[in-house]
């Protein structure tokens, strides 16, 4: 890794508590833009109760958010460079916390999708402006890790408090008490961010340049759009179509970054191994949380019964094991190359996709909540470092770029996790789910495509005819989860030796 660089922060941040202090208000956007992720999707059938939207629109309520936060990922961070990064990190907190308190009282279903890609608008300056002001406030290795540690954690606390403060909400308040959960998180952010985080950015910054922001939207925003069209309805011209435009802005982008003097994005840094393999590994890394938490939350809720809240209690202790080994790793660290720790936690991610494949037919908790404590040691591990290496690969006047590169991984990562085993997971599901004829055509067509609906649809049957077909339902399921658990082993492993290769220079 590259030495520590000089400070930027201001004289009156210098002391160690103050950074601290810093890092605690930082960690507020972080918890509740992973939050707000999770606890959407438990509130989409109050939603659609209430604002009666079509499918489509339903679809959009979920993915608009994504698709922009995807594109305008790495502009916001270069931005972030030139203007401040704690200015961008304040200007995107209040766009956030304004635009999710208007959505809370949306009258109509095309009125939130505009809220939510506002919302995505300003999280897309969230996020790398948090990883980017770690990278300039902490310049000791050892505290840097640790901050990192932290703040990856926040993302593991966020998805279980997810599913704990959603179900808690729901249960209490109307839908739009989801997203008025902002307020309360980020005026802490507002009010306290100018006090306790320097401001830091690029004393030389390049020149703004208009046409590489459109070609950014232009390769990451068709690129999720496939991605989740082709999980959702499979090969088809519009899926197929995205990643063709996708393709080839990303090409045209690779080529004008090269062309200029001072790129917006320094695209050679993936000629460096250890760079690249960090970004991988943290892609891959992140991959497997979300494909994992894909297939154990619906068995937790739809197979074993569980609330929302309850299942969010059963994940509680996998989630506190990623949150520990995140901080263990930065002590480990000084003992153990970077490279070690990175390949043994993708071996045991690995190793839980293994444990899930082997005993998912028995529709296990117990042993899908070993395989995921086990997943959350890999996830921790593998997370902190990665985060690391890619953000000591930079000079800290660039640590907005390198922060939206991460922040880009781990984006994609969480898409192709929930695109790539979900897809895979639904399809085996309906290969293997055995419907009774006393079904209406609607009926079959709901709880042929996945265990949620085929749960809803036996909420209008008999028992007679109820119980036999969830009984199917439920083993289709568990049989796709040994299929896609055997593939996300493989992967994994695949992963572990693309990392042990590549990031043999920070040994």
């Amino acid at each position: 890794m590259l030495p520590a660089p000089a400070r930027t922060a201001t004289t009156r941040h210098d002391r160690p508590g103050a950074r601290w202090w810093a890092l605690a208000v930082l960690m507020l956007p972080v918890l509740l833009v992973t939050v707000d992720n999770t606890v959407l999707s438990f509130a989409l059938p109050a939603i659609s109760e209430a604002l009666a939207p079509t499918g489509q629109q339903l679809l959009w309520i979920v993915d608009v958010y994504p698709l922009v936060l995807a594109g305008l990922l790495v502009p916001m961070g270069s931005l972030g460079d030139r203007i401040g990064r704690r200015r961008l990190l304040l200007l995107g907190g209040t766009g956030f916390t304004v635009i999710s308190a208007l959505a809370a009282f949306c009258p109509d279903a095309t009125t939130l999708i505009a809220a939510r890609a506002l919302m995505g608008f300003f999280g897309a300056m969230l996020m790398p402006a948090t990883l980017s002001l770690i990278r300039n406030i902490f310049t000791d290795a050892t505290e840097r890790r640790t901050a990192i540690a932290i703040w990856a954690a926040g993302f593991s606390g966020g998805a279980a408090l997810g599913p704990i403060v959603g179900g808690f909400l729901l249960g209490h308040f109307a839908w739009g008490s989801v997203f008025l959960l902002a307020v309360p998180v980020m005026l802490p952010l507002l009010i306290l961010g100018p006090l306790l985080i320097p401001e830091s950015k690029d004393p030389t910054p390049g020149p703004v340049d208009p046409l590489s922001v459109l070609l950014v939207l232009a390769t990451m925003t068709p690129l999720v759009y496939a991605i989740k069209t082709f999980a959702t309805t499979g090969m088809g011209v519009l899926p197929v179509a995205a990643a063709a435009v996708a393709i080839l802005a990303g090409i045209a982008f690779v080529r004008r970054q090269l062309r200029r003097g001072e790129p917006m994005l320094d695209v050679t840094l993936f000629t460096r191994p250890v760079f690249t393999g960090a970004v991988t590994a943290n892609l891959l890394s992140v991959f497997s949380m979300v494909g994992f938490l894909y297939f154990i939350s619906q068995h937790l809720q739809l197979v074993s019964g569980r609330s929302p809240m309850e299942a969010g209690m059963v994940l509680l202790p996998g989630l506190l094991v990623t949150i520990v080994a995140g901080l263990a790793v930065v002590r480990l660290v000084r003992h153990v190359s970077p490279a070690a720790i990175v390949t043994v936690g993708l071996l045991l991610n690995g190793v839980a996709f293994t444990i899930a494949a082997v005993t998912g037919s028995w529709g296990s908790d117990l042993m899908l909540l070993i395989a995921f404590a086990l997943l959350g040691a890999g996830v921790g591990g593998a997370e902190t470092i990665s985060n690391d290496l890619i953000l000591s690969a930079v000079p800290a006047e660039k640590a907005g770029a390198a922060s939206a590169i991460s922040e880009t991984a781990y984006e994609t990562g969480a898409v192709l996790g929930t695109a790539v085993l979900g897809s895979l997971l639904n399809y085996a599901y309906r290969s293997h789910v055995q419907l009774p004829a006393e079904l209406t055509a609607s009926q079959q067509a709901a709880a042929s495509e996945t265990l949620g609906g085929a749960t809803a649809v036996a909420e209008q049957l008999p028992a007679s005819v109820a119980g036999p077909m969830l009984d199917s339902a439920r083993h289709a399921f568990d049989s796709g989860v040994v299929i896609t658990s055997g593939i996300g082993a493989a992967l994994m492993v695949l992963a572990a030796v693309i990392a042990h290769r590549t990031l043999r220079a920070t040994n």
